[in-house]
C-alpha cells in the first residue's frame, strides 16, 4: 500500500494519492508520535506523554487503544501490537520528515565539497518539504513539543545552509528579499545577519550593509545584554576596509557560474512574493464552496482550480478568502495576477507578470511565450507556490500556469466556466439564497436593523437578485444612512430603471461588473452583441434562436452556439420552458443599453454586425 505521512505542516496523510488524514488531535498526535519514532517501538508511557500535556488521564491507555485501532484501519498492518507499546513501520520516502532530512544532508555534503550548484538542488528540495509549522493543529504542552522545536530548527539552519550555497554560486542580488525577510522572522540568528550584510556589500549597498551591523547589535545589546560574536565584528572590520575577499569571483575550475532558471531549477533567483489581496471581513457566505476550493487546493495530486459564477457572485472575495485559509500550505508564496476582464491579455503577459513575481529582473524575462512557460514551470517544479489569477476571460491565458506535477497550485477567478482546461476543479458560485444573503447584510448593517422591518428586508435582498456585489453595495448604503429605514431603501430600488444607479458605491459598481463581462464576450463572439441587444429590447422572446438567426442571417446551430456562450458567461441562463431566461440584473442592464443603442460604450454591435432593431 502506497503510504505518505507528512509531518512537516499539518499533518496529513494519503493512501494511494487519497487523503485519509485522520480527525481528531489527539489521535493525530499519535501517529506523529509512532511516525517520528518509525520501526521502533513506542512505550503507552511515552506515547500518552506525546498526546497529553499534564497528567494522563486514568482512561489513557483504552484511549490510546482505541486511536491506535482507528489509525490501523488507515495504515493497515504497518501498524504493529508490541508488548505495552506500538510500533508503526515506514519505508524512509514515505516520511517528510526522513526526506527532508536525507536531502539536507546530500546537501551539506555537496556544499563541504564545493559544489554550490549542487548543494542550492538539495537543500531547496529538502525545504520544499515544508508546508508549514510542524505541529500545527495538535496538542501543545506535550513531549513532541521538543521534536517539533528540533525539527524547526534544523529549517532554519538548513536556510542558512542554502543562503550559504547560493553565496557561493554568486546569487547575491536574488537572495536579498528572503534574507531580510528570514532576518526579520528570527532576528537572533547571527549567521543570517552575516549573510544579509554580505549580500548587501557584493551589491553595492556598502552603507545599508554597515547599517545592517548596526541593526544586529542593537537587537543583541537589547534582547541578550551581549555584543555580536566575533564573526560579524569581523565582517563588519571588512566591510569598512573594503576587504577583497568579501567580492565574489568565479571559483577555478569548472564554471559555477549561476545560470537562468530554466537551466539550474527553481532554487535560482527564488523570491517569496506574499501577493494575496487582504480576506474581506464582510464575506461570511458560502461555507461549502469555500471548503471545495480548500480542498481542492488540499489534495495530493496538481491542484488548479476554476471559481466561476456571474458577475458580481462574489468569486474574487471566495478565492482569496480559500487562499488565505491554506497560504501556509505555500510557503514558496502566493502570487496574484488580476487580469481586469481584459480579453488582450496574453498569456505571454501573464507569464511575464508571474516570472518578476518570483524574483526574475524584468530585463531577463525570455522573449518567446513558449520559452516563458519552460521557465516558469522549472521555477516552480517541487515548489509549494500557489497563483491565483482574477479576472481570467480566456483559458488560454491561464493554460501554461496549470501545475505540471505536485508542489505547486492555481486559482483561476472567471465568468466562463474555461472549458477546455483539462484536470481543473471547478466551483461555481450560483445566486445567494435568502439566508446567505440576511448574513451577509447583517455584517454590514447589522441584524438588529434588518429584524425590525423582515418585509422589507426580504424584498431588499429579492432586488438584489442574490448578488453579493449588490448586496454589498445595498448595505454600504444603509450603513452610510443610519437611520434610512430599509424600506425607503427598497422603494428606491423598486424603479428598475433607475437601480443600477443606486447599486453603486464608490469602487463598486454592478452596472461596471456587468458591463466588464459583456466586454469579454463581445471580443469573443461576434454574434455576442446583437443577440444581447436583441434580448436589451426583446427579453421574453419565445423564439429567440429562430427571430435572432433570421434577423443576423446567419443559421440557427451558429446561433445557438452563440446562445451557448452566453449562458458559459452567466448572462444568459437556460430554463425549461422559455429555451432561456435573462437574470434580472442583467435584463435591467440590457435594458439600459437598449435605450441608447449608438451610444459607445453602451453600443452591442460586434465589429461587423448591427444591432437588430426590433
Amino acid at each position: 500500500m502506497e503510504l505518505q505521512i507528512r509531518l512537516l505542516g499539518p499533518v496529513e496523510v494519503f493512501t494511494g494519492g487519497q487523503d485519509v488524514t485522520p480527525g481528531g488531535a489527539k489521535r493525530r498526535a499519535v501517529l506523529a508520535g509512532l511516525a517520528l519514532e518509525a520501526n521502533r517501538p513506542v512505550s503507552l508511557t511515552r506515547l500518552a506523554g506525546m498526546v497529553w500535556s499534564d497528567v494522563p488521564p486514568a482512561s489513557a491507555v483504552a484511549n490510546l487503544r482505541s486511536h491506535v485501532a482507528a489509525l490501523r484501519r488507515t495504515v493497515g498492518p504497518r501498524l504493529i501490537a508490541r508488548p505495552q507499546a506500538y510500533e508503526l513501520q515506514l519505508t524512509a520516502h514515505e516520511l517528510d520528515v526522513t526526506e527532508f532530512q536525507r536531502l539536507a544532508g546530500e546537501g551539506r555534503a555537496m556544499l563541504a565539497t564545493h559544489d554550490p550548484v549542487g548543494a542550492i538542488g538539495r537543500l531547496g528540495s529538502a525545504l520544499a518539504q515544508w508546508r508549514g509549522a510542524c505541529g500545527d493543529g495538535l496538542p501543545r504542552g506535550t513531549a513532541l513539543d521538543n521534536r517539533w522545536a528540533s525539527l524547526d530548527e534544523q529549517r532554519l539552519q538548513v536556510f542558512e545552509e542554502l543562503a550559504e550555497a547560493r553565496l557561493a554560486a554568486g546569487q547575491h542580488a536574488q537572495m536579498l528579499a528572503e534574507l531580510r525577510g528570514h532576518v526579520a522572522a528570527h532576528p537572533l540568528r547571527e549567521r543570517a545577519w552575516a549573510q544579509l550584510m554580505l549580500v548587501l556589500y557584493r551589491c553595492g549597498d556598502v552603507p545599508a550593509a554597515l547599517a545592517v551591523y548596526q541593526d544586529a547589535r542593537a537587537v543583541f545589546s537589547e534582547q541578550l545584554g551581549i555584543e555580536p560574536g566575533g564573526e560579524l565584528t569581523g565582517l563588519h572590520r571588512a566591510v569598512l576596509d573594503r576587504a577583497p575577499e568579501l567580492s565574489w569571483t568565479t571559483p577555478a575550475g569548472p564554471a559555477v557560474v549561476p545560470a537562468a532558471p530554466a537551466e539550474v531549477g527553481p532554487s535560482v533567483g527564488w523570491a517569496v512574493p506574499r501577493e494575496l489581496p487582504a480576506d474581506l471581513v464582510t464575506f461570511v457566505a458560502r461555507p461549502r464552496e469555500t471548503a471545495d476550493v480548500v480542498a481542492a487546493l488540499r489534495g495530493p495530486a496538481p491542484a488548479a482550480v476554476v471559481v466561476t459564477g456571474a458577475a458580481g457572485s462574489g468569486k474574487t472575495a471566495l478565492a482569496v478568502r480559500a487562499a488565505h485559509q491554506v497560504a501556509a500550505d505555500f510557503p514558496d508564496g502566493q502570487v496574484f495576477v488580476d487580469l481586469d476582464h481584459r480579453t488582450a491579455v496574453t498569456p505571454g503577459e501573464v507569464l511575464a507578470r508571474v516570472l518578476r513575481a518570483l524574483g526574475v529582473p524584468a530585463a531577463e524575462v525570455p522573449e518567446n511565450a513558449d520559452e516563458r512557460a519552460g521557465w516558469f514551470r522549472s521555477m516552480v517544479a517541487g515548489r509549494r507556490l500557489l497563483v491565483v489569477v482574477d479576472g481570467v476571460t480566456r483559458a488560454a491565458q491561464v493554460r501554461a500556469l496549470l501545475p505540471a506535477g505536485t508542489g505547486p497550485a492555481l486559482i483561476a477567478v472567471a465568468s466562463r466556466r474555461l472549458g477546455s482546461l483539462d484536470g481543473v476543479r471547478r466551483v461555481t458560485l450560483r445566486p445567494l439564497g435568502v439566508a446567505q444573503a440576511r448574513d451577509l447584510l447583517a455584517t454590514i448593517v447589522g441584524r438588529q436593523r434588518l429584524t425590525a422591518d423582515g418585509a422589507a428586508m426580504a424584498e431588499l435582498v429579492g432586488l438584489c437578485a442574490g448578488s453579493v456585489l449588490a448586496l454589498r453595495v445595498a448595505g454600504a448604503r444603509l450603513a452610510r444612512w443610519p437611520a434610512m429605514p430599509v424600506a425607503a431603501l427598497v422603494a428606491q430600488l423598486g424603479d428598475d430603471r433607475h437601480r443600477l444607479d443606486l447599486l453603486a458605491d464608490e469602487d463598486l459598481s454592478v452596472r461596471a461588473s456587468l458591463a466588464s463581462t459583456v466586454a469579454a464576450v463581445r471580443a469573443e463572439d461576434e454574434l455576442a452583441g446583437p443577440i444581447l441587444a436583441l434580448l436589451g429590447a426583446h427579453p421574453d422572446t419565445p423564439d429567440l434562436v429562430d427571430r435572432a438567426a433570421t434577423q443576423l442571417g446567419v443559421s440557427t446551430q451558429r446561433i445557438r452556439r452563440a446562445l451557448d456562450s452566453l449562458v458559459d458567461a452567466h448572462l444568459l441562463a437556460p430554463d425549461g420552458s422559455a429555451g432561456h431566461r435573462l437574470p434580472a440584473l442583467v435584463r435591467e442592464y440590457l435594458a439600459e443599453l437598449a435605450a441608447v443603442p449608438a451610444t459607445p460604450p453602451y453600443a452591442l454591435a460586434g465589429p461587423r454586425i448591427n444591432p437588430v432593431a426590433a
